[in-house]
């Protein structure tokens, strides 16, 4: 338990350090293997996918802000309000809320988002359906605050149930399909009741001295949770998130956001997960930082476990810099987001990487541009990446290993420094112990290569071939 959170702890950080502090979350300890057969196999399914796309959407669009925490008053120090958005916290409120009254996405083509995905090796997408300021992205019963509101100009749309047309959208073009979901919610009265001031993210009172409000609240996500996993198709991963949300018991001293938790806040878990598995069989539900059955799979944010875990994990990292839109924002370069990738599947992960649409719903071009340069890569390389598990050495120097699942093949990623990839004159790596090379062949390269085997290690010409952000070495056994 320990191990697991060092190894999370000394984590590289993928983006700026000021958003990874302030949404960092650490790994809980303590994971527990799923037993029902359906949730083994479609684990076994979703870690041969490896690359997902993660979106972040949203009325905070319309500001280009930072997703919900501005409302958290324990959170000012990194979600500043701007003065034009509200003079005081109680005016600011209701403007944020107002946005539901302009939130007019016309743009919104979730197929153009599928296609570009598609192309560029994503195999899953989660989306957030609901965040923590409580607007649902979907035809809720249970709020009126919501994109399908008359009170929404989106409301008048075809398309006006984002969360039905994406879902439907990327499941016609094969994807797996997550639901994200907010556990806490800052604008029912049930979490934040207003007899009170929110004073941080957690509930603002306390639910031993209010059983009742607590039980309205219990009921209202489990409400809308059954929304999502009975009317909206086949749902494979129901990604709950907002782990102070939890058991009192389960809370871990030693993780700073988690010693802000003062009182139970028990949701049912056990009640929230049978519903979703009895309504999607198989269903891989990820209870985020609350260790137990209902965390299928662990999900560093923003950062990727320095060696390889041996349980199912993904790390969640953003293209730009934000989670969500944020106008002229810092896009990751191609190379830095193939490196990414290669490492992360190196280590036994897969990579869910965010993309932020815009208010009127669509993507910065930046965007489509890095998705197309991954599909160009991914087209050459792609039997490297898919249905790959881990095996040693892992990583040594400049050298990233995967192999097949059946260990016929052994895939040696090649990575440089620099904005741009250079290729060496000729490269120098260990062959996995006990690993027998018959073949080696550079994916993209047609065409004879000139290589040497002394003891466990190989020395191979860099051929002619012009390769793009890394170069992949597949190595065939006898």
């Amino acid at each position: 338990m320990q191990k697991l959170k060092t190894l999370i702890s000394t984590a590289l950080l993928a983006t700026s350090t000021t958003l990874v502090f302030a949404q960092a979350h650490n790994v809980s300890g303590g994971y527990q293997k799923p037993t029902d057969p359906q949730v083994i196999e479609n684990l076994e399914q979703w870690q041969d996918m490896k690359f997902g796309l993660f979106m972040h959407w949203g009325t905070y669009s319309q500001w280009g802000i930072v997703e919900s925490w501005s409302l958290c008053p324990e959170d000012e120090g990194w979600t500043q309000r701007k003065p034009e958005h509200g003079k005081n916290y109680f005016d600011y409120v209701k403007n944020y809320e107002n946005l539901q009254k302009t939130f007019n996405p016309t743009d919104f083509n979730p197929q153009k988002w599928a296609d570009a995905a598609k192309a560029a090796g994503m195999k899953y997408v989660v989306f957030t359906t609901k965040h923590h300021d409580g607007f649902a992205m979907f035809d809720t019963k249970e709020s009126d605050y919501k994109v399908t509101s008359p009170n929404t100009p989106f409301s008048a749309n075809p398309k006006a149930n984002i969360t039905k047309e994406i879902f439907n959208t990327f499941r016609n073009d094969g994807f797996k399909i997550g639901a994200y979901f907010s556990k806490p919610d800052w604008h029912t009265d049930f979490y934040w009741w207003n007899y009170f001031p929110p004073k941080d993210r957690n509930v603002n009172y306390d639910p031993a001295k209010h059983p009742e409000r607590w039980e309205k609240f219990k009921n209202y996500t489990y409400n809308q949770l059954n929304e999502l996993t009975s009317e909206y198709g086949k749902v494979d991963i129901l990604w709950l998130d907002g782990g102070w949300v939890r058991p009192f018991k389960t809370i871990d001293p030693s993780v700073e956001w988690q010693r802000t938790i003062k009182v139970e806040q028990d949701i049912d878990m056990d009640r929230i997960g049978t519903m979703a598995r009895k309504n999607q069989p198989g269903i891989i539900v990820v209870d985020r930082t609350v260790p137990g059955k209902w965390e299928n799979y662990v999900t560093p944010e923003q950062a990727i476990p320095e060696q390889t875990l041996d349980i199912p994990w993904e790390s969640c990292i953003t293209m730009g810099d934000s989670f969500s839109y944020v106008p002229n924002d810092n896009y990751k370069p191609t190379k830095k987001i193939v490196e990414t990738l290669v490492k992360i599947i190196s280590r036994g992960g897969n990579y869910l990487l965010n993309i932020a649409p815009g208010p009127k719903g669509d993507y910065d071009q930046a965007a489509y541009d890095r998705l197309n340069e991954l599909a160009t890569w991914m087209k050459i390389n792609q039997t490297a990446v898919y249905s790959t598990r881990t095996i040693a050495p892992y990583h040594q120097g400049d050298y990233y290993y995967t192999r097949s699942k059946d260990s016929k093949i052994v895939n040696v990623f090649h990575l440089s420094e620099g904005d741009t990839y250079q290729q060496p004159n000729e490269y120098v790596f260990q062959i996995p112990e006990n690993f027998k090379v018959k073949s080696i062949s550079i994916l993209g390269h047609r065409g004879k290569l000139t290589w040497s085997q002394h003891k466990n290690q190989v020395t191979l010409k860099s051929p002619n071939t012009k390769l793009s952000f890394s170069t992949v070495i597949r190595l065939q056994s006898h």
